[in-house]
């Protein structure tokens, strides 16, 4: 089975981030000492990252996202290290995963891009140091799945236009997904069911862990069930359109367009 290592202190930042909802997400080493010794190493490194946008519950959902698919991840390419992470003997080896969108479960009113048939997802990969490409370490994001072939997620995405900021730099097109909350393990079409944080996690017992969990949300409230409970939960849910307009405005704004 694989264990997990949550760390805080940066080594390095994820430039496919904006892929996958979060804004930054910060990697390290756990720490050495006494009482590290004759430790095995983490066989799945975990960070943490700021949300894109709300993403837990289900009103979170029907506010930012255009839509909400069901996908199969089928294949994976790595992603090479910088010249720079090269140079400095560590850093990360990225992952772009495709997505075959197998189902549409719900989509905004007004959404002016169509969900797509497959997605190249921008993913975590692997960290590697002292210079050694071949001893790495699988990374994930805390609470997020890590997206591997051969699992099923349900996902809430959102297109968002080609940016220019003010100091000229340019992030193209691109579906992103909403933040923590919005992509869920989804094997044997079970909602909380398959691979999270790079481990493969069941249903029931998720449920049961997370039963007294105060800020529930859309897998943690539907574990266990299928897809049409988060349909029918989006259909009752309200979006805030208050959100929805200052965030139509942003977008505005931000855009090369």
């Amino acid at each position: 089975m694989r264990t997990r290592s949550r760390v805080t202190a940066a080594v390095g930042v994820i430039a496919a981030a904006s892929v996958t909802g979060i804004a930054v997400a910060a990697f390290a080493t756990p720490a050495a000492g006494p009482d590290h010794q004759g430790a095995a190493e983490p066989e799945v490194l975990l960070g943490h990252g700021s949300d894109y946008l709300p993403s837990v519950t289900a009103a979170d959902w029907v506010t930012y996202a255009d839509h909400v698919i069901v996908v199969e991840a089928v294949s994976e390419e790595t992603v090479p290290p910088s010249t720079e992470e090269l140079e400095r003997g560590e850093g990360i080896i990225g992952r772009i995963v495709t997505l075959s969108i197998e189902d549409v479960l719900w989509s905004r009113e007004g959404a002016t891009t169509a969900a797509p048939e497959t997605w190249e997802y921008s993913a975590l990969g692997w960290q590697f140091r002292d210079g050694d490409l071949t001893d790495t370490v699988e990374m994930a994001l805390h609470s997020f799945p890590r997206v591997e072939p051969g699992h099923q997620y349900v996902m809430a995405i959102r297109w968002v236009k080609a940016v220019c900021d003010e100091d000229g730099e340019y992030t193209p097109a691109q579906w992103r997904g909403l933040g923590e909350g919005s992509e869920i393990p989804y094997d044997d079409d079970t909602i909380g069911n398959g691979e999270s944080e790079g481990t493969v996690q069941d249903a029931a017992a998720f449920a049961a862990e997370v039963e007294d969990e105060v800020d529930q949300g859309v897998e943690e409230l539907l574990a266990g069930e299928s897809a049409d409970a988060i349909v029918s939960a989006l259909n009752s849910a309200v979006p805030d359109t208050a959100a929805q307009s200052e965030l139509a405005t942003f977008d505005a704004e931000t855009s090369c367009v």
